[in-house]
C-alpha cells in the first residue's frame, strides 16, 4: 500500500490540496509546462491528488495543462459538493458518516483521469491519504488510481470514507497536505511545490458550516506548509510556486476557476522567469511566514 523505497527520481511536483483552490495550481502547471520544465514524480494530497492523477495520466505538454483547465472552468460548486438535504440531514444526526455524497466526485475522477492502476501511470505517481483508525499517514502508489485520490479528497465528515486494502482512509490532507517530505524520501533532486494557499483577503467568515471548516483547515496547513519548508535539506534544489493573495475564495467556491487559473498562470509565469540562483527559492510572501522577524533583524 506504500511505497518505501528511495532513489534518485530528479524532479518532483509536490501538490497540495485546498478544495476549489485546486483550480491555483493550473495556472502554474501551465507555467511550468511551457517553459518544458517537467516532473519525473509527482507526490500529491487532496484536491492536489487530482491534478496530479492527470498529470500523471497524460504527456508532460501544454495542451495537457491547457486541458486541465478546460476541465476547472467548467465545473461549478455542484459537480464536486452536490448538496442534498437528506444527505446532510443523515450526516447530521449521525445515520451516515458524509454530509455530502461522493458520487459525482467520483464520476469526475473517472472521467479526468486516463489511468486505471499507479503502475500504468507517464509520470510516477504518489498520493496521500490518511488512515482515520489509527492516524497513519499513508503514500498510496500502487493499484487503483479511482479509491486511492478519492481517499486523498475525502474530507473527514464531508465526503464518505474510503474503505480500501482493509483500511479506512480520508483525507490526506489531515497528516500531510503538501507532502514535501515524501518527494525527499523519494529521492528527488529538484522540488517544485505547488501550494494551493489559502483565502488570506475575507473581509467576512465564509458563508455556512463547509465554508468555515474548509478555511480553517487551509489556515492550519499553511502553517504547516512554513514548517515543512524549514526542514528541507539545503542539498536539495527547492522551489516554492507564489500562491495567490490577496485572495478572497472560499474553497468550496469553484465559480471562479478561471480567474484563479488565469490570475496564476500570469504570476507563475513572472515568477519563473525571474528565479534568482539560489537552492531555496521561496516566494516572499511565504518567505516572511518561515522568516517572520527577519525585516525587524534588518532594521
Amino acid at each position: 500500500m506504500t511505497n518505501a523505497g528511495s532513489g534518485d527520481v530528479g524532479v518532483a511536483f509536490v501538490l497540495s490540496g485546498g478544495g476549489s483552490l485546486g483550480a491555483i495550481q493550473v495556472g502554474m502547471v501551465q507555467a511550468l509546462y511551457e517553459r518544458a520544465i517537467a516532473p519525473d514524480t509527482i507526490a500529491a494530497a487532496s484536491a492536489g491528488a487530482l491534478n496530479g492523477a492527470f498529470l500523471a495520466s497524460r504527456p508532460a505538454t501544454s495542451a495537457t495543462a491547457d486541458r486541465l483547465a478546460e476541465v476547472w472552468s467548467d465545473l461549478d460548486t455542484g459537480d464536486v459538493f452536490p448538496f442534498n438535504p437528506l444527505t446532510a440531514f443523515l450526516g447530521a444526526v449521525g445515520c451516515r458518516d458524509h454530509l455530502v455524497s461522493s458520487r459525482k466526485l467520483r464520476s469526475l475522477i473517472e472521467e479526468w483521469i486516463e489511468l486505471d492502476d499507479f503502475g500504468d501511470a507517464r509520470i510516477p505517481l504518489h498520493v496521500i491519504a490518511t488512515d482515520l483508525l489509527n492516524g497513519d499517514e499513508l503514500r498510496l502508489s500502487s493499484g487503483p488510481v479511482t479509491s486511492a485520490v478519492l481517499a486523498s479528497a475525502a474530507l473527514p465528515g464531508v465526503f464518505p470514507l474510503v474503505r480500501r486494502d482493509g483500511r479506512v482512509l480520508v483525507d490526506g490532507g489531515v497528516t500531510n497536505n503538501t507532502p514535501l517530505s515524501h518527494a525527499i524520501a523519494l529521492g528527488a533532486r529538484k522540488i517544485y511545490v505547488l501550494p494551493t494557499g489559502y483565502t488570506c483577503a475575507l473581509d467576512k467568515p465564509p458563508r455556512g458550516a463547509l465554508g468555515v471548516a474548509l478555511q480553517s483547515l487551509n489556515v492550519l496547513i499553511q502553517q504547516r506548509l512554513v514548517v515543512d519548508i524549514e526542514r528541507v535539506p539545503t542539498s536539495i534544489e527547492l522551489v516554492v510556486l507564489p500562491p495567490l493573495c490577496p485572495l478572497d475564495v472560499v474553497p468550496v467556491d469553484l465559480s471562479r476557476s478561471e480567474e484563479l487559473i488565469r490570475r496564476s498562470r500570469e504570476q507563475s509565469r513572472q515568477f519563473l522567469d525571474n528565479l534568482p540562483d539560489e537552492r531555496h527559492v521561496v516566494p516572499e510572501l511565504m518567505r516572511r511566514a518561515v522568516h517572520p522577524h527577519a525585516d525587524a533583524r534588518r532594521g
